[in-house]
């Protein structure tokens, strides 16, 4: 615990504090008859995510849980930024994190206890969501970002490692060839965006759709998931995962199988019933409308992969990541305790 108490106040030292965690409750499930065996309450799983591609696939699990209709009872807050989250994960106030991939390995060598893994990843949630937009017409390919200012967000996660290592495999020193200038969220650098003529951003789904749509001036300039493709062909961009607790694993092993079977089955509903997970999305603040959720869906790449896909695809981002900084992983590639096996 010591050592829990510790790595917490390192952390908050480093990316600052956090608000406290909310959560969802199912409604109480019907008494059983008097001749019934009673069945036991359901875990609860305290569960973070972020306001993102993340939280679109699982905005059907949400709206489960709240009306009660859910199998476990899963209450879950949406945070607008990593820094936030990352606490909680460290000092156990939340069971599963909705993470930055970069970061989830951070966190994994962070909290690593006589090489007993923390914190593991369980599936891939998120494959390529950023864009380039700019507000004119001056970029076509990554070798255009010389000279200019970028505007971004997500400083010491996925996006920041990401821009870096397409900027240098394109022959462009991120500190000294261009600016870039980080807001500690999204929507900070939409507004940027949307009020700067000239600007250029990097932007997640499904805020890179909610910029273009209200703006035809604005126009999406490089896919990165394309731009990664091109200079990293043996690997996938995969941007965000879904993290537990090894304890908390440990403890509640079917509790935690119920809840990814659960979590990937709200993953489909959110790519197959577009229109209808889109009205959910809108509902649960993530985007101002559904019209705008359910065109920001198919560039979203939300996925469920675990297994050993999850391994083969994370695992070789996050090599590339490490090759390009080793602190951009927390110093060293995970090992195999870090990858949960169902």
């Amino acid at each position: 615990m010591k050592r829990v108490a510790g790595v917490a106040a390192a952390l908050l030292c480093t990316i600052g504090l956090l608000a406290g965690c909310s959560g969802i409750t199912p409604a109480a499930a019907p008494p059983a008859a008097t001749t019934a065996v009673p069945t036991a309450d359901p875990t609860t799983i305290r569960v973070a995510s972020l306001k993102g591609p993340t939280t679109m696939g699982l905005v059907h699990l949400m709206s489960e849980a709240a009306s009660g209709e859910g199998t476990g009872d899963y209450r879950v807050t949406m945070y607008g930024t990593p820094d936030e989250v990352v606490p909680l994960v460290v000092q156990g106030e939340v069971d599963v994190a909705l993470l930055p991939s970069n970061l989830a390995a951070v966190l994994y060598n962070k909290t690593l206890d006589d090489d007993d893994a923390q914190i593991q990843a369980a599936a891939i949630t998120t494959l390529g969501v950023l864009d380039v937009l700019e507000a004119g017409d001056t970029v076509h390919s990554i070798a255009d970002l010389a000279g200019k200012t970028v505007y971004a967000s997500g400083k010491g996660a996925s996006p920041q490692y990401v821009l870096e290592h397409l900027l240098t495999s394109n022959g462009l020193d991120p500190a000294t060839d261009l600016t870039i200038e980080y807001r500690s969220e999204h929507t900070e650098v939409a507004a940027l965006l949307a009020t700067t003529p000239g600007a250029i951003a990097l932007l997640p789904q499904p805020f890179a759709t909610v910029v273009t749509t209200q703006n035809s001036s604005i126009r999406t300039a490089l896919d990165l998931t394309d731009e990664w493709a091109k200079v990293s062909p043996d690997s996938e961009l995969v941007t965000g995962v879904v993290v537990v607790r090894a304890a908390f694993v440990e403890e509640h092993p079917d509790a935690v199988a119920d809840f990814l079977t659960d979590y990937e089955a709200s993953t489909r509903f959110t790519n197959e019933h577009p229109a209808e997970a889109a009205v959910l999305i809108a509902e649960a603040g993530i985007v101002p409308a559904a019209p705008i959720a359910e065109a920001a869906i198919p560039s979203s790449h939300i996925t469920f992969i675990d297994g050993a896909g999850l391994k083969s695809l994370l695992g070789g981002y996050l090599q590339v990541l490490f090759d390009a900084d080793p602190a951009s992983v927390g110093g060293s590639v995970p090992g195999d305790d870090f990858y949960l096996r169902r």
